[in-house]
Order: C-alpha cells, then sequence, then structure tokens
C-alpha cells in the first residue's frame, strides 16, 4: 500500500476519533464492558457497511460532490433538507456536550470539584467566540493536531493504567441497561463527512478507496476500545462521564485539549454551512456561537446538562438520520449512477428495512431516555 492510501485512511480515522470518545467508558460502566463492546463492534460493523456504501455512491458518480450534493443529487431537496437538519442536530449535540465537558474538566483541575463548572464554561465559550469572530488560517493543522493528541493519549494512557487494570472491573453486566451505550458509541463512530473527501484524494487510484475505508474503520475502533478497557478496568463504576476526570492528576488537561480542537472545528464548519450554503452570513454569529451558549444555559436551568445524555442523543437522532438516509441513497445509486465504481457492497429493500429498523430503534429508545 503506498502513501496515498494510507492518508486516505487516516482521513476516515481522524475524522471519528473525536472527543466523543471520552464519554464512552462512562456509559460502558452502566450496561458492563462486555455488553459496551457488543456496541462497539456491533455498531462499528453497521458504521463500516455503510461508509462502503457511501463510498460506492461516490464512485458511482462522475461529478465529486460533499454530502449535501450527493443527497440533493439521488433524494432531491427533500433529501437534502434531512440530510442538513440531521447534521445540525449532531453538529448542536456535540458543542453542547463539549461546553458541558469543558467546564466540569477545568473546575476540576483547578479546583478538584464540579462546583465551578458555568463559569468555566462561559469563559470558554468566550474565548472560542473570539477566535471564531477573527478567524484562524491553517484550520486543517488544527484538526490535525487535535487528531494526533488524542491518538497519542489513547496509547500514552493504556500503558499509563495497564497495570492497575483489575479484571472485576471487566466482568460485570447489567443487561437491564443493555442499549446505554448506544447513542454514545453510534456518535464516536460518525464520519461520514470524510467519505467524500476520501474519494478526492483517492483521485486516479479509486479501486484502493475500498480498503480505505476498511483500514480507516478499524483503527478508531481498536483505540476506543483500549481506551474503555483502561479506564473502565481502573476505575470501574467509578469512571466518571467525562472520563478524564477519573483521574486528580494531569490527565484531565489532555481531555480539555481535546473537546477543545472540536469544539473548533465543529464551530468552523458550522460557521461555514451558514456563510456560503444557507448564505446567512448576517446570522451566523447568533447560530454558531450564541445559540449553542442558550442551549447549554437552557440545560442547566432543567437540570438535563448531561455529558453522555446528550452525546448519545445527538449520535442516535444525527447519526440514525443519516445511515437512513445513506442506505436510501445507494439503492437510487445504484440505478440511477453514471459511472461505473471499483466495488460494489450488497444493499437491497430487504437490507434497507433491517438496518433502518434498527436506527430508528435507536433514536426511539434513546429519545425516550432523555
Amino acid at each position: 500500500m503506498d502513501k496515498k492510501f494510507w492518508a486516505t485512511a487516516l482521513t476516515l480515522s481522524g475524522t471519528m476519533i473525536g472527543a466523543g470518545i471520552l464519554g464512552m467508558p462512562y456509559v460502558f460502566s452502566k450496561s458492563g464492558f462486555i455488553i459496551g463492546m457488543f456496541w462497539l463492534v456491533f455498531l462499528g460493523l453497521l458504521i463500516l457497511y455503510v461508509n462502503l456504501c457511501l463510498g460506492e455512491i461516490t464512485l458511482r458518480t462522475k461529478k465529486i460532490h460533499q454530502l449535501p450534493g450527493y443527497m440533493e443529487k439521488y433524494l432531491g431537496k427533500t433529501g437534502k433538507k434531512i440530510m442538513i437538519f440531521a447534521m445540525f442536530f449532531g453538529i448542536y449535540a456535540a458543542l453542547l456536550a463539549y461546553l458541558i465537558g469543558e467546564g466540569q474538566s477545568f473546575s476540576m483541575l483547578f479546583f478538584d470539584n464540579a462546583n465551578y463548572s458555568i463559569p468555566f464554561a462561559l469563559g470558554f465559550w468566550f474565548v472560542m467566540t473570539l477566535l471564531l469572530r477573527e478567524g484562524i488560517s491553517g484550520l486543517k493543522k488544527i484538526e490535525s493536531f487535535g487528531v494526533v493528541l488524542t491518538g497519542t493519549m489513547i496509547i500514552f494512557l493504556f500503558v499509563f493504567f495497564a497495570n492497575g487494570i483489575n479484571v472485576e472491573n471487566l466482568s460485570y453486566s447489567n443487561p437491564g441497561s443493555f442499549f446505554i451505550p448506544f447513542g454514545v458509541v453510534l456518535f464516536a463512530l460518525l464520519g461520514f463527512s470524510s467519505i467524500p473527501e476520501m474519494r478526492i484524494e483517492i483521485l486516479k487510484k479509486e479501486k484502493l478507496l475500498g480498503k480505505a475505508i476498511i483500514f480507516g474503520n478499524f483503527i478508531p475502533i481498536f483505540l476506543y476500545a483500549i481506551f474503555c478497557l483502561a479506564f473502565l478496568g481502573v476505575f470501574g463504576k467509578n469512571v466518571t462521564e467525562v472520563a478524564t476526570l477519573s483521574s486528580g492528576s494531569f490527565i484531565p488537561a489532555l481531555g480539555i485539549f481535546t473537546m477543545m480542537a472540536a469544539f473548533f472545528v465543529l464551530s468552523i464548519s458550522l460557521k461555514n454551512v451558514f456563510i456560503y450554503d444557507l448564505k446567512k452570513k448576517n446570522n451566523s454569529f447568533f447560530f454558531v456561537s450564541l445559540f449553542p451558549l442558550l442551549l447549554y444555559f437552557l440545560m442547566n436551568i432543567f437540570d438535563v446538562a448531561d455529558f453522555a445524555r446528550i452525546l448519545g442523543i445527538g449520535g442516535a437522532v444525527s447519526g440514525g438520520l443519516t445511515i437512513i438516509m445513506i442506505l436510501f441513497m445507494n439503492l437510487k445509486a445504484k440505478e440511477y449512477g453514471d459511472r461505473k465504481p471499483e466495488y460494489s457492497v450488497p444493499m437491497n429493500w430487504f437490507i434497507f428495512g433491517i438496518l433502518s429498523f434498527i436506527f430508528l430503534a435507536g433514536i426511539v429508545l434513546e429519545v425516550g431516555r432523555f
């Protein structure tokens, strides 16, 4: 495999690996490690299949688009609107969760308790807003820094905690909480926006796209598994919602930088959608900066500012809707695509129905828990 292949594969891995990982040990602690690993492997394989479906769609289309463009081509304006709603829902859920997580992390770091979470969240929001208003060049470098930091953190923490892992913390299970990890795990596995970018990167070597998707998909699954193994093995049921807050040493700082990078990249992406796609430049400050802060205060007022819960509903609703639309789009692309693809995945109405039912049920159950 050449450098182009690995660079393309890591594009998917880098998009998938993000701050969502910080909520996984907590939901695993509720269900038990074995049940949590079931969801990681099961959803990881389903996401791999959906990513391959989306890759096939890009290969069946002569003109290169971003995800909204493919949606509009094969599912019309209605499909594009549903996809934009799903994207907005996921981004706002993530921004809200990161405000919650950063407030708690800074408070724990400086005062060893969460009593000052709201002031620190407000301070974090203010700094991020200034950076967004000024505009920062080299976004790709900032995003890459966040990805490298997260990957390094996972390996380091596993080595750091390895000797303290207690097998008893990994052996219990709670079937009554079987579904709890679903939304958070799904959130942590989402990376659909990178597939069109991979299609561009692999240009003239399209036959490698399928393998790049497979390799890029399995790297996060492996890293998530050892991250959860380390934290759950050491802290068991005492692991916190933001996993890096479980340790009172320097480790919370690593979670802070991970969430900071993710918050910034998502905010820039959201800002660009409002300016370039929706042509609402004058309203972008409210929707990108003020609206997430308003959501944060509302969640605190109604006492539902729960890091893992927000990630869960964001993953289930945003991920579930997007997956269903991609599967439907694949059926349409097989019929109306204008290019012969380098690979094709099995897809029919039965498969579409089964998978759609799984993710629709996930949406209903996660919303019901919220």
